[in-house]
């Protein structure tokens, strides 16, 4: 009887286990994307792990890998930061071209995959800022004038129906 009770027990175990490590996955986003990035200028992605894509995911090493057609090959660790499930990294492309990148959560096979992106020749900032010109306030000025004077211009051509 003894062993019956053992073997039951041995049995229920071995069953239990696969259920264990069922549902083991989690979703892998990121942001920004790295369009826009020169070659020797460094991509800032915020990595976000949920498991089940619900809860988010503490104490990972997420890994940012990137590599262009060539086989050449660059991986980067990322940290965790204070808000839990969120992970960010400093990459680094190290030339120009078409580049493939793959974050892997650090939680089983769970990854996510971009690209290819291309990196453009280094720029004098060393970085892949884009920033758009500021129109000083004196040139928005005489183009709101402007726009004024055409208005006031063309509502005084007006012409008035003919009585007959």
């Amino acid at each position: 009887m003894r062993s019956l009770v053992v073997l039951c027990a041995l049995v229920g175990a071995l069953a239990a286990a696969p259920l264990a490590t069922a549902g083991g996955w989690a979703t892998v986003g990121f942001a920004p994307l790295p369009d826009g990035t020169s070659a020797g200028g460094t991509w800032h992605p915020t990595i976000f792990v949920k498991q089940h894509g619900v809860t988010p995911l503490a104490g990972l090493q997420p890994v940012v890998e990137i590599y262009d057609d060539t086989g050449a090959t660059k991986t980067f660790v990322a940290t965790e930061t204070a808000e839990v499930g969120v992970y960010e990294a400093d990459v680094v492309f190290p030339s120009e071209g078409d580049w493939r990148v793959t974050i892997h959560s650090g939680f089983g096979e769970s990854n996510v995959s971009y690209g290819p992106v291309t990196i453009d020749p280094s720029s004098v900032d060393g970085g892949g800022s884009r920033e758009l010109p500021v129109v000083g306030l004196g040139v928005a000025l005489l183009a709101l004038l402007g726009g004024v004077a055409v208005l006031a211009t063309r509502r005084s051509r007006r012409l008035t129906p003919a009585s007959g």
